[in-house]
């Protein structure tokens, strides 16, 4: 897939929210690589070479006015970890507006200055469709219930209130990101002290994709204008929690001689937030391979053996 600018197409200027966190730092390397001037808007001031960063503080209105300057796309990565601190009303109000506010912060910006950006590809989450257990679910489905269905309903309604200043919205329902870091380590590690056992019932399904996948769909949704609308980032092989598990033990050469986790100590340990491990969701990618995009992992077996080596 090629993604360099082309001659007729200068050099884009890509404003990043999120620039620094695991997506953003891999996309921004990229970019860089591809010839794209980049900007970053953060919390603090970086020292990534060759990106330009701008402050902002979400929580208190505070932006950087010169951030949008030259800027063609916004790629809109930020927001609270979900799973980095419990569930609190404080912390819930708090993932919910570091990815709702930020963008209206953006977009109130837009209103009152000129500019030139003409794109907003924004993340969300496939938690979107909640705990929907066994159905196939596309970007026609209804969102599910829960705390971090409502979440990513509330994000991409702020997100799509750009329509209104003329904006391409494009946003990508993340699965659970396959990479060195991240999600993987967390699940990896009892596997590595031979510890590793599949959670709950192990049936709930794990919408994975590798992170290489998730820099190229948004490479391809920055140069390709058609790419508009919501669509669901995922590997077209789902696989379960306890396939996981055990496709990790295979990669670490460990055995999995453990009974599962039982749902109910997750529950007393985690509280609310054992949702993220004991619910899943079977999610399709039809619609962004109808759009022209090849997956360069499909199944979870290759993702595990780039990431390891």
């Amino acid at each position: 897939m090629n993604h360099e600018p082309s001659a007729m197409n200068p050099k884009k200027t890509i404003l990043l929210t999120g620039g620094t966190g695991l997506i953003g730092s891999e996309l921004t390397r990229l970019l860089l690589e591809k010839g794209y001037n980049v900007t970053h808007l953060s919390r603090r001031k970086n020292t990534v070479p060759g990106v330009k960063t701008y402050c902002w503080d979400v929580a208190k209105r505070e932006i950087d006015g010169q951030c949008i300057d030259g800027a063609d796309t916004i790629i809109h990565l930020a927001g609270e970890g979900v799973a980095d601190k419990r569930w609190t009303d404080p912390q819930k109000k708090a993932i919910i507006e570091s990815r709702t506010n930020s963008i209206r912060l953006v977009y109130d910006l837009l209103k009152k200055q000129k500019h030139q950006v003409k794109s907003v590809i924004s993340a969300s989450g496939i938690s979107y469709y909640g705990d929907s257990g066994g159905q196939l679910m596309s970007e026609n489905s209804l969102p599910g219930s829960g705390f971090l269905a409502n979440c990513c309903v509330e994000w991409e309604a702020a997100v799509d209130e750009g329509k209104s200043l003329g904006l391409r919205i494009a946003k990508f329902r993340t699965g659970v990101v396959l990479d060195k870091g991240g999600a993987l380590k967390k699940m990896a590690a009892p596997v590595k002290w031979y510890i590793g056992s599949p959670l709950g019932s192990g049936k709930q399904w794990i919408p994975w994709i590798h992170i290489k996948d998730v820099i190229d769909m948004y490479l391809f949704a920055l140069e390709n204008e058609d790419v508009e609308g919501v669509y669901n980032m995922v590997a077209p092989v789902p696989v379960t929690n306890a396939q996981l598990t055990k496709a990790i033990a295979k990669q670490l050469h460990r055995p999995l001689w453990l009974p599962n986790v039982p749902a109910f100590l997750l529950k007393m340990l985690l509280g609310e937030m054992s949702t993220i491990v004991l619910g899943g969701a079977k999610v399709s990618p039809q619609k962004i391979e109808a759009a022209g995009f090849t997956f360069g992992y499909t199944d979870v077996a290759s993702a595990l053996i780039e990431i390891y080596g």
